[in-house]
């Protein structure tokens, strides 16, 4: 009886997510051009990319415990925490030309017509003109974000540490992890980390590529944070010395474009920069001074996703009119492809974002365990073609009896959703894609080389931040 109720069960088709996703009749597979499997099982197949529980070194654990023990700042719980809600609603600078866009758009507005003024604002009598360009400007600063630059002194550094160092400690080091699974040759010498911060990037470099890394370069405009990162550096001890050798520090970038570095990183800088141009120079030169690796870390929000594809579309149109390197850019991660994001839908733009689960500082007021949502780009000098045209998991699996749920950004440029089934998709796809998780490569191709994977603008219940 218990049999024929299962088989029963099992005839019955599941009406709760039968309108989610539909399999086309197209046959897809696994890629089994290069046997991706070998002895592996399907738990570890080579598109898994995620990272364990991320724990800090504990040379810098104590450093930092010690800095906080020593220090005589009150209420610090509640700044750092404080800072860090901060950080995370912070946008981008509004540029001049949006800015004086909005102020005729609330212009027009506040005298009552849909169509701009064809009379010049001259003819009306100066108490009025006055009047209504205060109400114009109550309005702009009402209804726009006011960007202002932070000044990192000794006590805002050490509020940054306190908050903020961990979780990008955890963020960088997931995406440090990406290039060591996917490309393990990778040695890297030199390091350059522009908004170095408390040195969090060179700490989680030095935990992957400690034995080839002969150089860190630290760069920060504030010196006050520099000093902080040595402090970490030295540790407890009274010795001068740094924990490891070949960390410097500087407050400018090396001008010449011949100096270059093996691993180029900028994590949470961008926002720091004041305007749009500025994001492009500096994009422009830290593209310059890449040799291999450039990886770029924000949070996971709306601003710091558009961030990065800023980034990604100057560095992939190559403006430069002078070329240092003939290499070209390629895309190595997230992105399975070098066309529009498209989550950066008009309608219903949503953050690719991913998550990272992390130790934080063993302070009084922290959790046991913490989760950082960032987004990141990852791009590579030359070496293309050598990249998996493997689309990338871009929400949690949805694993149900007999089928799972995947979403999917494939190397067509498109957001795909598509129930998976071991019938109809085979074993080995269907075991690869239960065992994945959000962030993972899904190792499937279709006949002609393409995903053949429904596309579905429904993007579930993925954070809108």
């Amino acid at each position: 009886m218990r049999h024929l109720r299962r088989v029963w069960r099992m005839a019955l088709p599941d009406v709760s997510l039968r309108g989610m996703a539909a399999v086309i009749p197209k046959v897809t597979q696994v890629d089994n051009s290069s046997d991706f499997l070998g002895n592996v099982p399907h738990r570890k197949h080579p598109g898994i990319v995620r990272l364990k529980t991320v724990q800090l070194p504990p040379e810098l654990i104590e450093s930092a415990r010690f800095l906080v023990a020593d220090s005589s700042m009150r209420s610090v719980e509640e700044q750092a925490k404080a800072l860090t809600n901060y950080l995370w609603t912070r946008k981008r600078p509004i540029e001049e030309a949006e800015l004086l866009r909005k102020a005729r758009y609330l212009e027009q507005k506040l005298r009552g017509e849909a169509a701009p003024l064809k009379e010049p604002l001259s003819e009306l009598n100066q108490a009025k003109e006055k009047k209504m360009a205060k109400e114009v400007l109550t309005a702009l600063r009402k209804t726009t974000y006011h960007w202002v630059a932070l000044n990192y002194t000794e006590e805002l550094s050490f509020l940054y540490m306190v908050a903020r160092m961990d979780g990008m400690y955890a963020a960088v080091s997931r995406a440090f992890h990406e290039i060591e699974k996917r490309v393990p040759d990778f040695q890297p010498s030199t390091l350059l980390d522009f908004g170095s911060g408390t040195g969090s990037v060179s700490w989680a470099a030095h935990n992957i590529w400690g034995k080839t890394l002969k150089e860190y370069m630290n760069i920060d405009s504030s010196s006050a944070m520099l000093t902080l990162a040595e402090r970490l550096m030295k540790g407890t001890s009274q010795d001068e010395n740094l924990l490891f050798p070949g960390v410097y520090f500087r407050q400018f970038l090396p001008v010449s474009p011949k100096v270059k570095s093996d691993l180029v990183v900028s994590a949470f800088s961008l926002n720091e920069l004041p305007s749009y141009s500025h994001r492009v120079k500096t994009i422009q030169t830290l593209w310059r001074k890449t040799g291999s690796f450039l990886v770029l870390v924000e949070h996971g929000t709306k601003e710091g996703h558009q961030m990065l594809m800023e980034a990604r579309d100057v560095i992939l149109m190559n403006t430069d009119k002078v070329v240092h390197d003939p290499r070209e850019a390629h895309v190595f991660a997230p992105c399975p492809h070098h066309l529009p994001c498209p989550r950066l839908s008009p309608d219903r733009p949503l953050p690719c974002n991913f998550i990272q689960a992390y130790h934080p500082l063993p302070f009084s007021w922290n959790p046991h365990l913490r989760e950082e949502r960032f987004s990141f780009l990852i791009l590579r000098r030359g070496a293309g073609e050598a990249n998996e045209p493997w689309p990338r998991i871009t929400q949690p699996i949805l694993c149900r009896s007999h089928h799972v749920h995947v979403h999917l950004c494939c190397p067509d440029g498109t957001l795909q959703h598509a129930c998976i089934t071991r019938r109809k998709h085979g074993r080995d796809l269907y075991r690869c894609a239960r065992t994945s998780h959000c962030g993972d490569r899904l190792p499937v191709l279709n006949l002609d080389g393409e995903p053949a994977l429904e596309e579905q603008t429904d993007l579930g219940n993925q954070e809108e931040s």
